[in-house]
């Protein structure tokens, strides 16, 4: 979970840029070693900016950076 509760914050920092974007997020994520990327696709194959905003990442601990649309915001899970 102390993983995932990293890379929220990390992300969560980045949103507050008016130039943040889904592509922004996944290149932070990216730089996050303990990001487990087969997971995350599985997690997002139906993934779609338009109507989701952001992806959400899993974590090799099985715990989960998730996107809060409505909050415009990333939670630990």
């Amino acid at each position: 979970m102390t993983d995932a509760q990293r890379l929220a914050k990390t992300l969560n920092a980045l949103t507050k840029n008016p130039q943040f974007s889904y592509v922004k997020a996944r290149g932070a994520a990216r730089q996050e070693p303990a990001v487990d990327w087969d997971a995350t696709k599985r997690l997002n194959a139906d993934f779609n900016p338009d109507v989701d905003g952001c992806e959400s990442f899993v974590m090799r601990d099985a715990s989960v950076c998730e996107w809060q649309p409505g909050q415009f915001r990333y939670v630990a899970r």
